[in-house]
């Protein structure tokens, strides 16, 4: 299970993080981003402790959506050191995130 991200959690767990962070802004009623959970659930797996992967619901944290301008669902941000580094929206498929996040972890801290 991936672990939810608050607004108050946000900083220390994708900001501050050691090694790459993938966020994944989803909401509950949204059908894409249902589909979009098991491949997210994969990468989590994959990345182990080289990285992290997190979710943020846009209902329950509807500032950082707005903080990182999400329009619309599912998007996904891969942060490095911080910084934002990829975005993707819509439903992306694993090899694509996967190849992002690989190219993170290779790069030295």
């Amino acid at each position: 299970m991936i672990a939810e991200c608050t607004t108050a959690a946000f900083k220390a767990e994708v900001i501050e993080a050691d090694r790459p962070v993938l966020v994944d802004f989803h909401a509950a009623w949204c059908g894409p981003c249902q589909a979009q959970a098991p491949i997210i659930e994969n990468i989590a797996r994959s990345a182990g402790r080289d990285a992290k992967v997190v979710k943020v619901d846009i209902d329950r944290s509807p500032e950082l959506a707005a903080l990182f301008g999400v329009r619309s669902i599912p998007t996904l941000l891969l942060f490095n050191r911080g910084k934002i580094i990829h975005r993707f929206s819509g439903v992306t498929s694993g090899s694509t995130i996967a190849a992002a996040l690989v190219g993170q972890m290779d790069r030295p801290g």
